[in-house]
C-alpha cells in the first residue's frame, strides 16, 4: 500500500471511530488521563500540519496559529500548549472549526504525497501514521470511559463487541532456561523504544498460555482479595482505600448480579470472558493470592510466540526503562518516549481496540501503576 492509501485509510478510521458520537460526547473530559475525542481530531491533524507540512512545503499557511497551543500535547520544543487537565474546556474552537482543520490539512497532505513526494519524509510519514493509530486505540478506551461514566451507561455501537473469549483452559508453558534476544529488528517500522536488540539470560519458568478470566478474577473478589493488605503493595493498598476500590473499572453490583459497562450499554459479566480495565496494582494483588507473580517484559517476549496474546493489554513486573544504547532523535521527535522513562510499568500485547497491524511482539507500552481505563488484563507467571 502507497503511503498515500495508507495515510487516507488511517484517516478514515478515526472519523469512522468517532461517527457514531453526537456533538455533546466530543468536549467531555471527566479526568485528567481521558483527553475529549475533539482534542484526538485536533491533535492527530497538528501532528502532520506542525512535523511534515510547515517544514518541508513551500509557503504552507497554517489553517489557525492558536492551534498550536491548543493541539500540542507535551512537546516543550514546539511552544507553549494548553495543559491536559484543561482539555475539556476548550469550547471553542468547534467540532465544526476542527473537521474543517482536518479537511484543510488532509487536502494539503495529499498534494504532497500526490506531486512532491519525498523519500526522505518515510520516517515522518510513518511516525505519524503509527501515532494516529496510537491516538485511535485512546479515542476508543476514551469514549468508553466517557459514556461508561455517565449514570445512563448509554450505548455507543455495534462496532466493537467489548468481549473476548479465551480459545482455550489455561495451561501453564515450560520456557528453558538461557539466552534470548530482545527488541526490535528488521527494516519494518518500530518505535524508538523498541530498539536497541540485546540479550538477557533468563532463568527457567512457566507462563500462562492465556489471560485470566472474569470468572478467576470473581474468585478473588469473593475471597475478600481487595481487603487482605497481605497481597498487595503498600502503595496499591493505598490505593484500594483512598479510591474505594471493590471490583474492576466498570463493574457495577446490581440486585444481586455483577453487571459491566460495554459499547452496548450495561451488560452482565461473562464469567468466561476475559478480564479487563485492570491496574498493575490489581494485577499484581492477584497473582500473589494466586501464588504466582506477573512475567517480566523480557519473559514475556521470549515467550510470546507460544502462548495467546493480542486481546489485552498485558501487565509486565518490568519497569519502563531504556534498552542498552538508547538514544533520542533530536528535536521535538526525541520527546516522543524518552522522557516518559520513569515510574511507569511495561504493557505487552496489543488489544482488541488496537488498530490493524498495528500490534508486535516488541512493542512497548506503558502507563502508571494505577491506570485502567485501557483494555488491560493479566498473564501469570511462575
Amino acid at each position: 500500500m502507497t503511503f498515500l492509501n495508507r495515510y487516507k485509510t488511517v484517516r478514515k478510521r478515526t472519523e469512522d471511530i468517532c461517527a457514531p458520537l453526537e456533538t455533546e460526547d466530543f468536549v467531555v473530559q471527566p479526568v485528567a488521563d481521558v483527553s475529549p475525542p475533539k482534542w484526538h481530531i485536533g491533535h492527530t491533524t497538528w501532528f502532520f500540519e506542525t512535523f511534515i507540512l510547515k517544514p518541508n512545503v513551500n509557503g504552507y499557511k497554517e489553517f489557525n496559529p492558536d492551534y498550536n497551543y491548543v493541539f500540542n500535547s507535551y512537546y516543550e520544543t514546539v511552544g507553549a500548549r494548553v495543559i491536559r487537565t484543561d482539555r475539556g474546556n476548550l469550547s471553542r474552537p468547534t467540532v465544526k472549526d476542527i473537521y474543517q482543520y482536518r479537511k484543510y490539512v488532509d487536502n494539503a497532505m495529499i498534494e504532497l504525497l500526490q506531486s512532491n513526494y519525498n523519500e526522505q519524509l518515510n520516517e515522518l510519514l510513518e511516525l505519524g501514521v503509527n501515532h494516529e493509530e496510537q491516538h485511535q486505540e485512546l479515542l476508543l478506551t476514551d469514549i468508553k470511559y466517557i459514556l461508561g461514566n455517565n449514570p445512563l451507561f448509554p450505548a455507543y455501537a455495534d462496532i466493537l463487541n467489548g468481549i473476548s473469549h479465551p480459545s482455550s483452559s489455561a495451561e501453564y508453558v515450560a520456557i528453558e532456561e538461557g539466552i534470548y534476544e530482545i527488541g526490535f529488528k528488521g527494516n519494518g517500522f518500530c518505535f524508538d523504544n523498541e530498539l536497541g536488540r540485546h540479550r538477557v539470560y533468563l532463568p527457567k519458568y512457566t507462563i500462562a498460555s492465556r489471560l485470566v478470566t472474569n470468572g478467576e478474577y470473581l474468585a478473588f473478589i469473593e475471597a475478600g482479595g481487595y481487603r487482605d493488605f497481605k497481597f498487595w503493595h503498600a502503595e496499591g493498598f493505598d490505593w484500594v482505600k483512598n479510591n474505594s476500590v471493590c471490583s474492576p473499572m466498570y463493574w457495577h453490583f446490581v440486585d444481586g448480579q455483577w453487571l459491566h459497562y460495554s459499547y452496548q450499554g450495561l451488560k452482565p459479566v461473562e464469567l468466561n470472558d476475559t478480564l479487563n480495565h485492570i491496574s498493575f496494582y490489581e494485577a499484581s494483588a492477584f497473582a500473589a493470592w494466586k501464588g504466582k507473580r506477573l512475567p517480566t517484559e523480557f519473559e514475556w517476549e521470549a515467550a510470546a510466540d507460544k502462548i495467546q496474546w493480542g486481546s489485552r493489554w498485558e501487565w509486565t513486573e518490568s519497569a519502563y526503562l531504556p534498552y542498552p544504547g538508547f538514544t533520542k532523535a533530536p528535536g521535538a521527535i526525541g520527546e516522543y518516549n524518552g522522557k516518559f522513562m520513569v515510574n511507569q510499568k511495561v504493557l505487552r500485547g496489543a488489544s482488541e481496540v488496537t488498530s490493524p497491524g498495528h500490534s508486535r511482539i516488541t512493542y512497548r507500552n506503558f502507563f502508571h501503576p494505577h491506570l485502567r481505563w485501557q483494555y488491560t488484563g493479566i498473564r501469570l507467571a511462575q
